[in-house]
């Protein structure tokens, strides 16, 4: 398996010696600067690929084998293939990574909002800080501060009288931070920052598109770009939904193992493979993590490996240290092991240690939320230990 780190262009607080030092010989990386929706070009694709790869002298070098992510533009996710100019232009984008040698691209098809979170440094018991996503906080937002159309009958009374203590005893300073948290796009995220307006907006063109039209409107998709992907040696990794439920009363079609069963049953091609998450997958107790890398060992080509721990109301969650929390990494890397050493050099399974606390010297330093660089260091670290007593390393 190789060690992979998120990278987030010249302008992050994290340089590629920090990847260096961590270990990781592998980056992942995007063109977060591009519109989504617009094609990427080579041009674009090699100098991006030449900031990586340029090894200055005496350092180790590094290789882009990831590409996290290209966007996939709203219309595909309302209109499916017939959105057909945004998916000419995700394939073009496509060709371009492809004729610069990277063969593994990560996507999601999450509706409207990506990987969400209610609190951003959630101070845990060793003083360092963690993501949180609080259904209560969540609850309170989308009831009284989104006030979205229909969202009294997605919760109980319960629910709502909680989520109504907890907006009233908020500050306006808490509200607009609860807002950015959850509407301006976290880092890396594939979905545009929206207003609250725009946010109304948003998801009012979603209506009428349950669970079926969204993943037909998925497989469509993906009978449209996997010939191509398969002609050039490209990998496409679909990445389970964060948290993996709905959200918003939108539908979320890759949370479960069935989810991906069906997919890859409608679609059946080598190149229509997984991102195998464990951090997303394992905020849901009915997913078994080791037997879903069992189930889709070989189409699993990159794997996020870091750790959640669901709370009381069992929908609240945290990040976890990768050892801790709900996810059994040693039988999860055990499965993932296996199945890469049947694999051929150039195919071996990448991974990368995702999220990480903040802690220690970054607790003063400006952080992008859940990419902090010791917090992952100090996961992949972990991580290696399991791979070395696996005798994988």
């Amino acid at each position: 398996m190789r060690q992979g780190w998120r990278w987030y262009g010249p302008h992050a607080n994290v340089p590629l010696d920090a990847v260096r030092q961590a270990g990781a010989t592998d980056v992942v990386s995007s063109l977060h600067h591009v519109p989504i929706g617009r094609a990427w070009t080579l041009a674009e694709v090699t100098d991006h690929l030449a900031l990586i790869e340029t090894t200055p002298p005496g350092r180790s070098p590094l290789t882009w084998s990831v590409v996290e992510s290209i966007p996939i533009p709203d219309a595909v996710k309302r209109q499916g293939a017939a959105a057909r100019s945004e998916i000419e232009a995700w394939i073009a984008s496509m060709e371009a990574v492809a004729g610069a040698g990277i063969q593994v691209i990560c996507y999601n098809f999450m509706p409207v909002v990506d990987w969400t979170r209610t609190d951003l440094d959630h101070v845990i018991p060793t003083g360092a800080t963690a993501m949180r996503f609080d259904q209560d906080r969540f609850a309170a937002f989308d009831l009284f501060i989104l006030a979205r159309d229909g969202a009294d009958q997605d919760y109980s009374v319960a629910d709502k009288e909680r989520a109504r203590a907890v907006h009233a005893a908020m500050s306006d300073a808490e509200i607009a931070e609860l807002t950015t948290n959850i509407a301006s796009a976290l880092p890396g995220s594939t979905t545009e920052p929206l207003t609250i307006p725009a946010f109304r907006d948003r998801l009012r063109a979603y209506a009428g598109i349950d669970a079926a039209k969204l993943r037909a409107h998925l497989v469509g998709f993906l009978q449209a770009v996997t010939p191509a992907a398969e002609a050039l040696g490209v990998k496409l990794t679909l990445h389970p939904d964060d948290p993996p439920r709905s959200l918003f009363g939108l539908p979320r079609v890759a949370s479960t193992a069935n989810d991906y069963a069906a997919l890859f049953d409608a679609v059946p091609s080598p190149a229509n493979g997984m991102c195998y998450c464990t951090g997303s997958l394992g905020v849901r107790a009915d997913n078994d993590l080791p037997a879903i890398a069992r189930r889709f060992a070989s189409r699993i080509h990159f794997a996020h490996l870091r750790a959640t721990k669901r709370e009381g109301d069992g929908r609240s969650f945290h990040e976890s240290a990768h050892l801790e929390g709900d996810v059994d990494m040693l039988a999860v890397l055990r499965e993932l092991v296996a199945e890469d050493r049947k694999r051929a050099a150039g195919e071996t399974i990448i991974f990368r240690p995702d999220h990480g606390h903040r802690m220690l010297d970054d607790l003063t330093k400006q952080v992008s939320p859940g990419y902090p660089a010791i917090g992952r260091l100090r996961g992949l670290a972990e991580l290696r230990g399991i791979l070395y007593a696996l005798g994988a390393l």
